[in-house]
C-alpha cells in the first residue's frame, strides 16, 4: 500500500508558508511530509488520521504534526453534502531552521521541545485551542515582519499550552515523561517492549518496579492520567491501525499481531475506539489510496511514496491560497 508523499509550498527562504482554504473539499490521501504541520479546521466535523490514531473531530480542531506523520482529516459526508461552510488554515515549516545558534538559546527551549515532541501528534483543546486560533486567523492577512512575531508567539502557545494531548502512540518516548521518577520510566519502557503479548498484563510490570498490582494501577492512573487498561488498549489499536495501512496482512494476523488473542473483542474494541470495524477501516484507506495522483487538482502534490525523488516536479501553482513567510 503507499503513503502519499506531499510536495508542500514552503522555498529555501521561508520561516513558514500559511495556507487558507475555505470549502476546498478533502479530496487528498492519506500522506506526511518532512515539513512539520499546524493544522486548524473550522466548522466542520468527521474523522482524522494521525499516525496510528483515528478518531472523531468536531467542528473546530487543531492538530500539531511532525515530521513524516501520516495524516489525514475526512470531512463528514453529510455536512459537505448539505455545503456546511468550513475553513482549513494550515502552517508547515522545517523544523532544522531551529538549530541555527539564536534558536539554541535557553528562550526558545521549550519551542525545541515541542518540535521533538510532534511526532506523537498533538491536539490541542480549551484556551490554548482558542488563543492560537486566534493568531493563526491573524496570520492569514499580510502584516510583513509581523507575521513572523506571531509565528513565534504560536510555537510558544503550543509549546506551553497544558489543555494537549498525544495521538499517535505508537511513537511514544520510551525514556519516559519528563519526570524524576525512574518508576514510571522503568514501567513506561518495559510496556514498550511487552505490550504486543497477548499474556501481557498489569502484574508483569507491577514486578518490575516492585510494587503490589494495585499500588502499581493507582500510581500509573496518576502518572499517566488513564488507567493502565486504556493506555494497554490505546497501545494495542495503534500497532493494529499502523499494520492496516502499512502491510497486507489479513484482520485476524493482525488481531494476534497487536497484542489482541480474541478477535470477538479486538472487533468490538476496534469499533468503540475508532469508530470503524477493521474490515471498514482498511476499506476506507483502500478508497484513498486509489486516489489518482496524476489527475488531482494541484498536479505532483501528491506523489506515491515508489516515485523515483529524481522524477518528481514540484508545483508551481497550489489549489489554495498560499502566504509566504
Amino acid at each position: 500500500m503507499n503513503v502519499f508523499r506531499e510536495n508542500t509550498p514552503l522555498k529555501d527562504n521561508d520561516i513558514c508558508v500559511v495556507l487558507d482554504s475555505s470549502n476546498n473539499g478533502f479530496d487528498y490521501p492519506i500522506h506526511n511530509h518532512p515539513e512539520i504541520e499546524i493544522n486548524l479546521v473550522m466548522g466542520m466535523s468527521g474523522k482524522r488520521v494521525v499516525g496510528d490514531s483515528t478518531e472523531n473531530y468536531e467542528n473546530n480542531d487543531l492538530v500539531m504534526l511532525g515530521p513524516y506523520l501520516n495524516h489525514k482529516w475526512f470531512g463528514d459526508e453529510t455536512l459537505l453534502k448539505n455545503k456546511q461552510p468550513y475553513r482549513v488554515i494550515t502552517i508547515q515549516f522545517d523544523a532544522n531552521q531551529f538549530s541555527a545558534s539564536m534558536m539554541m538559546k535557553d528562550s526558545f527551549f521549550a519551542i525545541r521541545n515541542l518540535l521533538k515532541e510532534s511526532v506523537q501528534g498533538i491536539q490541542y483543546s480549551g484556551k490554548t485551542f482558542e488563543t492560537a486560533k486566534n493568531i493563526m486567523i491573524e496570520m492569514t492577512e499580510n502584516k510583513g515582519f509581523d507575521n513572523t512575531i506571531s509565528f513565534l508567539k504560536l510555537l510558544d502557545v503550543l509549546s506551553k499550552g497544558t489543555e494537549r494531548r498525544f495521538l499517535s502512540f505508537l511513537e511514544f518516548d520510551t525514556s519516559g515523561p519528563k519526570t524524576n521518577n525512574n518508576r514510571i520510566q522503568i514501567a513506561y519502557a518495559y510496556i514498550m517492549q511487552h505490550y504486543a503479548d497477548p499474556n501481557f498484563k498489569i502484574s508483569d510490570v507491577a514486578d518490575q518496579v516492585q510494587m503490589t498490582e494495585n499500588a502499581f494501577s493507582r500510581f500509573f492512573q496518576r502518572q499517566s492520567f488513564r488507567s493502565f487498561s486504556d493506555f494497554l488498549i490505546d497501545l494495542r489499536l495503534g500497532k493494529a491501525c499502523k499494520l492496516i495501512l502499512e502491510s497486507d496482512k489479513t484482520i485476524s494476523e493482525i488481531c494476534y499481531s497487536s497484542g489482541f488473542n480474541n478477535i470477538a473483542n479486538f472487533n468490538r474494541l476496534f469499533k468503540k475506539y475508532r469508530g470503524f470495524t477493521p474490515n471498514e477501516f482498511r476499506k476506507k484507506y483502500m478508497l484513498d489510496a486509489d486516489f489518482a495522483w496524476d489527475k488531482q487538482v494541484t498536479p505532483w502534490q501528491f506523489v506515491p511514496s515508489d516515485v523515483q525523488n529524481k522524477e518528481i516536479v514540484k508545483p508551481m501553482i497550489y489549489s489554495t491560497r498560499i502566504l509566504h513567510l
